[in-house]
């Protein structure tokens, strides 16, 4: 097993709290039509933080669930910097999870 998979574990968990803290946290999914969006990050359809909600997580954690192999590199925070450019105090949890996150997923490779 992965040694990795609790501490991902763990930091998909603190993302989602982030999210919820911000206030960036919806009840309501996208359509299905903004969720089958083609375009990196569904940029043409969803909000980056929807993005993460229904897309990002549940992804991740689908893999976890099944063990299945994790991505080799991950570039999500330079995203989120790039999305939330402005709001750097506000979001700084967020974008240190997001951070957290990509070392992890590279020390895979």
């Amino acid at each position: 097993m992965d040694a990795r998979i609790p501490l991902i574990a763990d930091q998909l968990l603190l993302i989602e709290r982030q999210l919820r803290q911000l206030g960036l946290w919806t009840q309501q999914a996208p359509s299905a039509e903004a969720l089958a969006s083609q375009q990196p990050f569904c940029v043409d359809s969803l909000a980056f933080e929807e993005w993460l909600q229904w897309i990002f997580l549940p992804r991740l954690k689908s893999l976890l669930e099944a063990n299945a192999p994790l991505p080799a590199a991950s570039g999500i925070a330079p995203m989120a910097e790039q999305v939330f450019v402005g709001r750097a105090l506000e979001v700084k949890g967020l974008i240190a999870a997001l951070e957290e996150f990509d070392r992890l997923i590279g020390l895979g490779c």
